[in-house]
């Protein structure tokens, strides 16, 4: 009986709270202006929005910076804002002056060679243009030469075999 009271007690709260209507909308006296879009706004034509690093030796700083390329192709100048990587092994650098209408421009990317293991990271690019906010990605591999060699003989360490330990009855 208990079971019965309490089943039919949850199904009519159940029903209760589901019958509720959601009050009419109220309707705006005047519709919220969107700005047109900006005809002569400055515009970025990438070379590509991904780079490659491939597989890199760890610590070999002649392969850590990577270049994006481009193109204002807008009618107005170009200004970058802010250029963030996703963490702090990732660093770019934009151009600090207003890139002209058909002048090309570059951002470069430190990635942090020193770390190693396959990566991907992203740069946000803040700027003026039709597009504000735009993410360029890179990725790759850093690999150890060093690893599984000793430094004295440069020859392959030898994993040392694990014996099992007796068992002994207490």
């Amino acid at each position: 009986m208990k079971k019965l009271f309490l089943m039919l007690s949850f199904a009519g709260a159940s029903i209760f709270a589901f019958a509720q209507t959601a009050p009419a909308a109220a309707t705006p006296a005047t519709p919220a202006a969107t700005p047109a879009p900006d005809p002569n706004a400055p515009e970025f034509k990438w070379e590509g929005t991904t780079i490659d690093y491939g597989t890199v030796k760890k610590g070999d700083e002649t392969n850590a910076v990577r270049e994006f390329k481009f193109v204002n192709t807008g009618k107005s100048a170009l200004i970058i804002s802010s250029c963030r990587g996703s963490c702090g092994c990732t660093v770019p650098t934009c151009p600090q002056e207003p890139i002209l209408p058909g002048a090309k421009g570059t951002i470069k990317v430190h990635y942090d060679i020193n770390r190693l293991g396959e990566f991907t990271k992203t740069v946000t690019v803040t700027s003026n243009a039709k597009t504000p906010n735009e993410t360029l990605k890179i990725h790759g591999i850093v690999n150890d030469p060093d690893a599984g060699k000793t430094p004295a003989s440069g020859s392959p360490v030898q994993p040392t075999p694990v014996q099992p330990k007796p068992v002994t009855p207490h």
